[in-house]
């Protein structure tokens, strides 16, 4: 072995120095040369990027044996093995990191090989490549864009060629930035932060400086990892800011315990003023105190401010909202994707009283309950009509919520409307609560938003200008099919106040601004002023993972939000059933020839040929009134029954069993039989439904 002089070693002896046995610097910079670690009982120190780029160790234990997995022998061994080679930049013994190229017999030490241009890259098997061999970057911008004179990460100046030193992110090309630069900016940011730095880009980024020996450590940010990092964030004002403070221990003194008048209470809208409860003649209960300047800004109505924020505060605090910890990312039907959702069964039951056709107002006092929990199973008690069940509330409810004031415009295309009252009762968040319990426990699809609201929510589709209703405003409508300037500017002068409120009074100077104009004010209706209904609304939707598992898949979900259901047909309630046949021959022969009688009587259904309707199939044969947007559970099935006597046509009658989904099919050997025994069952059993 040979020391940082050169000459050769005893090489126990060189091992227990300071530097690194592989590269022999003292050099201790991990962003350059990894960690060094340094094992005292074996007199052994060594660069974490010495021991993955050198050709002749491996990996070969565990993450906590010898130095994260690399055994000690198999270290000193390398030592023994690189002690025989030169290397082309110091020419000094020891050199154990080579070329990958087996033509190539260049050997150095890792950092001198940083001087030479070697690039070594921190992947699978970790190949090591001269300036002769290594990867490049191309150029492929188009030359009349000019290129950026600075580091993207030091902001020193920079002479955009590319080279090993410089280096240029592989998406935006706006990006470039010095080899070492953006060496220490991945070893800060690790595998979890790192990306470009102008245009945010992760993946390929992180492949592109991987390929260019980059080494990205598989760990969280330095600065997450910092204990206390962040503990000043959790510091509140304790300071009494009263004119005159009674406090014998100073303005800064806030008792909690014993004499709690000297407790500091913070201004409730600003946070940042405080005072002692005997300074201001506070009682023991207040809790909304604002200091003169809130209550200056507010016009001495501070209490009308702060009720929004009160209710939220207060509903943050329970348990209202529960998202699942995993969604799917595959793609399905909206139906699978919703099922994904289904609540786990809970031993508890929550009951709702429901006072006639109330479901509204029964719904919102569920979800306000203190002990509200998602995760329970719904038990429906509507009080005037006890055989109604859980599919009654939710239809209900779905239609008593498209009535509400949350919602405004015509029906099937609603936009969320701004309402004090419901911004005080928080009553967005309710009710998007109220329509997750919807679409996870059989309630029928939406149907009724309105392509601009599912934009303003799921941002679909992404990178669009928003879509609105013109029939919400009017002017809007005007503004947009206006044929000339003169006409466009009369309609600006009677919506002055409206364009003023926007922020869109403005001059215009050609009748094509009418376009820009008409994008501004959609933008002000349905964003600008409505953020904070916006934003409890996904808030509530979020109950059970609904919106995201939406926010995933927002094209397939379009249909259940924005378009209302589609009727009935016959090839759609013949797929909802799956067949279960018999394992005798002889059986199976007979159940193949009903299955072709029970297609062929569905489509008589759908034409009008039959006395019942296929909406009354389904109630026979499931207990649902239309087919929820999760579904039906468990999946509807269908089975046979077989008279004793093969040869009747008569006296049996078809079987349901709502409860478990399945429908029972006589077996008969002519379809005019069959047909007249489904018909009078059906018939049968919706004349005995309640109205």
């Amino acid at each position: 072995c040979f020391n940082r002089l050169g000459w050769f070693e005893d090489e126990e002896e060189d091992e227990g120095a300071e530097g690194c046995v592989l590269c022999r610097i003292n050099d201790d910079d991990p962003a350059l040369f990894g960690e060094k670690v340094t094992l005292k009982q074996q007199n052994l120190t060594v660069h974490y990027l010495c021991l993955l780029t050198s050709c002749g160790v491996y990996q070969r234990g565990k993450e906590n044996e010898g130095i994260l997995g690399f055994l000690v022998d198999d270290i000193r061994q390398e030592v023994r093995r690189s002690s025989h080679l030169t290397c082309v930049s110091c020419k000094k013994k020891g050199a154990c990191v080579g070329c990958n190229v087996r033509s190539c017999r260049q050997m150095v030490h890792f950092p001198c090989g940083r001087n030479l241009s070697f690039i070594s890259q921190f992947t699978e098997p970790f190949p090591s490549y001269c300036k002769n061999h290594a990867p490049s970057q191309s150029l492929s911008v188009d030359p009349n864009i000019s290129l950026p004179q600075s580091c993207s990460v030091c902001l020193d100046s920079l002479d955009p060629v590319l080279s090993y030193s410089v280096l240029k992110c592989p998406s935006c090309h706006a990006s470039w930035f010095h080899r070492d630069c953006v060496q220490r900016q991945a070893f800060s940011a690790g595998l979890f932060f790192f990306k470009c730095t102008l245009c945010n880009n992760k993946d390929r980024f992180q492949q592109e400086m991987l390929r260019m020996g980059i080494y990205i450590p598989e760990r969280d940010a330095s600065w997450e990892l910092e204990s206390d990092a962040y503990s000043d964030l959790l510091e509140v004002y304790k300071h009494c800011d009263s004119p005159s403070c009674l406090c014998e221990h100073g303005r800064s003194h806030s008792s909690i315990r014993g004499f709690v008048w000297f407790e500091v209470v913070r201004c409730c809208l600003c946070g940042s003023r405080g005072t002692h409860r005997k300074c201001s003649g506070l009682t023991l209960k207040t809790t909304d105190w604002a200091c003169g300047d809130c209550t200056q800004a507010t016009d001495g109505k501070a209490s009308l401010v702060t009720s929004p924020q009160a209710v939220l505060e207060v509903r943050h605090g329970c348990c209202v909202v529960f998202c699942r910890p995993t969604l799917s990312d595959k793609s399905g039907s909206p139906e699978e994707l919703l099922r994904c959702l289904g609540p786990q069964l809970h031993p508890g039951v929550v009951q709702v009283e429901v006072d006639g056709d109330q479901a509204l107002s029964a719904g919102l006092d569920l979800v306000r309950r203190a002990d509200f929990d998602a995760t329970h199973l719904l038990s429906v008690n509507i009080v005037q009509d006890a055989n109604a069940a859980r599919q009654h509330f939710l239809k209900l409810l779905h239609q008593q919520i498209q009535d509400s004031v949350v919602f405004e415009g015509p029906c099937g295309s609603k936009n969320l409307a701004l309402d004090a009252q419901a911004l005080r009762d928080d009553l967005y968040f309710d009710v998007g609560c109220l329509l997750a319990l919807c679409l996870v426990y059989g309630g029928p699809c939406l149907g009724f938003f309105s392509p601009g609201l599912y934009q303003c929510l799921f941002n679909y589709p992404p990178n669009c200008p928003l879509t609105t209703a013109f029939d919400l405003l009017p002017a809007l409508l005007q503004i947009s099919e206006a044929k000339s300037l003169e006409e466009l500017r009369g309609v600006l002068e009677e919506s002055w106040e409206f364009l003023q409120l926007a922020g869109c009074s403005r001059p215009i100077s050609s009748l094509e601004d009418n376009q820009n104009l008409v994008e501004d004010l959609v933008s002000f209706t349905m964003i600008t002023r409505m953020q904070l209904p916006l934003q409890r609304f996904r808030e509530g939707l979020q109950t059970l993972g609904v919106f995201k598992q939406v926010q995933l898949h927002p094209s397939v979900f379009y249909n259940k939000f924005c378009e209302a259901a589609v009727p009935l047909t016959a090839q759609t309630l013949g797929q909802l059933f799956s067949v279960h046949f018999s394992k005798q021959e002889a059986k199976l022969n007979r159940e193949m020839v009903v299955v072709t009688f029970w297609r062929h009587f569905l489509l008589e259904c759908e034409v009008g040929r039959c006395s019942v309707s296929l909406q009354d199939v389904l109630r026979f044969s499931t207990g649902a009134e239309e087919l929820p947007a999760a579904g039906l559970l468990p999946a509807p099935s269908v089975s046979f029954l077989h008279h004793p006597e093969s040869s009747a046509d008569e006296g049996l009658f078809p079987q349901s069993r709502p409860e478990s989904r399945s429908l029972h099919l006589p077996i008969t050997s002519t379809y005019k039989a069959f047909k007249s025994c489904m018909e009078q069952a059906i018939s049968h059993h919706v004349h005995l439904l309640p109205a």
